[in-house]
């Protein structure tokens, strides 16, 4: 296994731990909070443009920290 399919890997793995806390911490309960459908799939919609904008913030703080400190790492 070279550290190409090591970092495919340990990605994979990030993705799922983050989507496996973001149903269980933010959609579940927004779901539990409505009786209505209309109103569950709302929040449930909602719920979604949360993580993308987590996503995107993640994505920000990651790319400014690869500008930051692109002089010390060697490829």
């Amino acid at each position: 296994m070279n550290d190409d399919q090591k970092t495919y890997i340990i990605i994979g793995a990030a993705a799922l731990v983050s989507l496996v806390a973001w149903l269980a911490l933010v959609v579940i309960p927004a779901w539990k909070s409505y009786w209505r459908l209309r109103d569950r799939i709302v929040a449930t919609v909602l719920s979604i443009y949360i993580l993308a904008a987590f996503v995107l913030a993640g994505t920000g703080v990651g790319l400014a920290a690869l500008w930051y400190f692109s002089d010390r790492v060697e490829l």
